[in-house]
């Protein structure tokens, strides 16, 4: 019997199943372990050798994407992981918009001896994004993309290109979106973000649709430490049991949101593509089981828009996302983000009661206006 992602969620990662062992696979606070006789297989020192607890993460996200996963210390540090798989000199192709820290970690390289040639495209042109990736070495696609909710055809750009394809699936999650099996190479995640859900760790997972790049990735982690804590590998662990419900809730209330904000006279565009006049809610419809909890919404200026971060009450202004709690920041504030709007608002949906957002938002709006 094939089990549905809610119950995978709930039954993957448990450990043995023996009895007598805990349902939870524990925390375990070890860096070192007894040394196995020689000749025999065991866990030895957890750098190389992985914990219980990365590994039941690891199983529930690999499940969940169609492959195998490594977890690393942060979103940051898969990213990092994936790129340094890539020979120098490598030419990477990456949207426009996209993900600060990425385009930051990829200028650096840039900058540095030319450890990577980076090309920026505006991903939603499909000439233009075939045209830079003919030649690429790795083809980097966000989507839908921070901040602006652009959606890529993924399955697309892999057909079309002979590149390595990795896809950040943070928005989207393994529940709305499975870029492996749409012909990427890598889902990558910070699940820091939705899988975690409730803003208090750090962890990022690379999806692999090869064994060897697995491998091959795990051995990036190992070399250069970018190791999961113990902690924070039961917490997202813990968080991920809950996404399912999570999700359904945060992203049943970001529709009527996005709804209720394309009416309000302050606000001049919505971007959403689970909304009917969206640009990209067709590619949307047909990639993705749903549109996912994350929008944007355009007020007249930055000041008007700091001004409603400034002003809610119930949402938090804060630079995460996909937590329990509602989050607001206005983009263009940050560095590398010229290509955004002013006035644009990123809006992280949580679970608080919809009418509760609303009225926060209103008024937040009223007073800012």
């Amino acid at each position: 019997m094939e089990l549905r992602a809610e119950t995978r969620l709930a039954v993957l990662g448990r450990g043995s199943g023996a009895p007598g062992q805990p349902l939870n696979v524990p925390i375990v606070p070890a860096s070192n372990f007894r040394a196995a006789p020689a000749g025999t297989a065991g866990r030895e020192y957890s750098r190389d050798d992985g914990t219980p607890g990365w590994e039941a993460f690891e199983e529930l996200i690999g499940d969940l994407e169609g492959g195998s996963a490594v977890a690393f210390s942060s979103g940051m540090a898969a990213i990092a992981a994936v790129l340094e798989l890539l020979p120098v000199g490598a030419r990477v192709v990456v949207p426009r918009d996209s993900y600060t820290g990425l385009r930051a970690l990829l200028a650096d390289g840039a900058a540095a001896g030319g450890r990577w040639a980076v090309r920026t495209v505006d991903a939603t042109d499909p000439g233009a994004l075939a045209a830079a990736a003919g030649d690429a070495d790795l083809v980097w696609l966000e989507t839908p993309s921070n901040p602006l909710l652009q959606v890529v055809d993924v399955a697309a750009v892999a057909a079309a290109s002979g590149a390595l394809v990795a896809v950040d699936n943070t928005f989207a999650t393994p529940l709305l979106q499975n870029p492996l099996r749409l012909g990427a190479d890598f889902a990558v995640h910070s699940a820091t973000k939705a899988i975690g859900g409730h803003s208090d760790l750090l962890l990022g997972a690379v999806v692999c649709r090869r064994p060897e790049d697995r491998a091959r990735l795990a051995r990036r982690r190992e070399v250069a430490g970018a190791t999961p804590g113990a902690l924070e590998a039961f917490l997202a662990l813990r968080g991920a049991r809950t996404l399912a419900v999570r999700l359904r809730q945060a992203q049943e209330s970001a529709g009527e949101l996005a709804r209720r904000l394309a009416a309000h006279p302050a606000v001049e565009r919505v971007r959403y593509p689970g909304l009917p006049g969206d640009p990209h809610a067709a590619l949307a419809a047909r990639q993705m089981r749903g549109p996912g909890p994350v929008l944007a919404f355009e007020v007249a200026d930055a000041t008007t828009a700091d001004a409603v971060c400034a002003h809610v009450r119930v949402v938090a202004s804060a630079t995460s996302l996909g937590g329990v709690e509602s989050t607001v920041e206005r983009r263009a504030k940050l560095p590398g983000q010229e290509h955004v709007p002013a006035g644009l608002v990123r809006l992280s949906v949580g679970i608080e009661h919809v009418e509760d957002l609303w009225a926060d938002l209103a008024a937040a709006l009223e007073a800012a206006g």
